[in-house]
This record gives C-alpha cells, structure tokens and sequence, in this order.
C-alpha cells in the first residue's frame, strides 16, 4: 500500500474524487483572480451552496488527484499536462510574488511548469463564461499542445 501523496490537478471539479477546496475566486469575470486559503478544505455541502445560485466551480477552485490519461488535457507521451502548458505559454503572467498556496508542494502545475505556472494560476476559473482568447485557447484540447 502506497503512502505517496498523488499530485494533483488545481483546475478539478468538485465531484472528482478526492477533490478539495484550495482557494476562492474574486474580481471580476474580465479579471478574476484566485485568492487561495491557508489550508485545504474537504468539500461539504454548505460550502457549496455558498456558491449560490452558481456552480461551484465558477467561485471556487477545487484540487483534485490527476487522472492522468482519463483527462483530455494529458499527454500520455510526454507525461504531462497540455492544460498548464498551454496556460503558460498563451495567457499572461498575472503575479509576480507568488501568494502561499496550499496544494503547491502536490500541484501538477507546480511541477511541470514551476514559477511560470504559478504567476498564471490566479486568473484560472475551472467554469469561466467570459475567458480571454488566451484562456479560451488553452483550455480547448484540440489546440496545438505546447
């Protein structure tokens, strides 16, 4: 039995198994920006209906184990994620001190693309109905990987 502690995706859904609660979602739809928590969260029922009327993953961002070649942003050959990729080269940098995260240390993102990752990450929203080109572009699978 393995103790490892699997890396982790910081774009998953919150009915992905294992998911988390890592950080809140503020700003504006043109602008948002992540705020992350000091800790982890286990996902609950009152804290998704925080999210009022909305899916949750519009205000919060969620963590969950990688799933590896069952995501359609996983390049099986390279072992990486085309996703995280693709977000450091077609968005912009949007931070230049990183904020304390609490899934770094786990955070396929992290380990892949390091600080260029990282400066990127805030302007994620797992389900955004206003992205920019950029962001639009690099959550589309079809779009030359990086």
């Amino acid at each position: 039995m393995s103790t490892e502690t699997p890396t982790v995706c910081p774009s998953a859904n919150h009915k992905e198994a294992g998911a988390v609660l890592f950080a809140v979602v503020g700003g504006t739809p043109e602008q948002p920006e992540a705020v992350y928590l000091d800790k982890i969260e286990p996902i609950t029922e009152e804290i998704l209906e925080m999210a009022g009327p909305v899916d949750p993953t519009e205000v919060f961002r969620f963590a969950a184990p990688c799933s590896k070649a069952k995501c359609q942003h996983f390049n099986d050959e390279k072992s990486s994620c085309q996703l995280a990729a693709k977000v450091v080269k077609m968005t912009p940098m949007v931070v230049n001190k990183l904020a304390p995260c609490p899934i770094r240390s786990t955070c396929r993102w992290w380990q892949q693309e390091g600080v260029s990752g990282c400066q990127r990450c805030p302007q994620v929203v797992t389900l955004n109905y206003a992205p920019s080109e950029g962001m639009r572009a690099a959550a589309t699978p079809t779009t030359v990987s990086a």
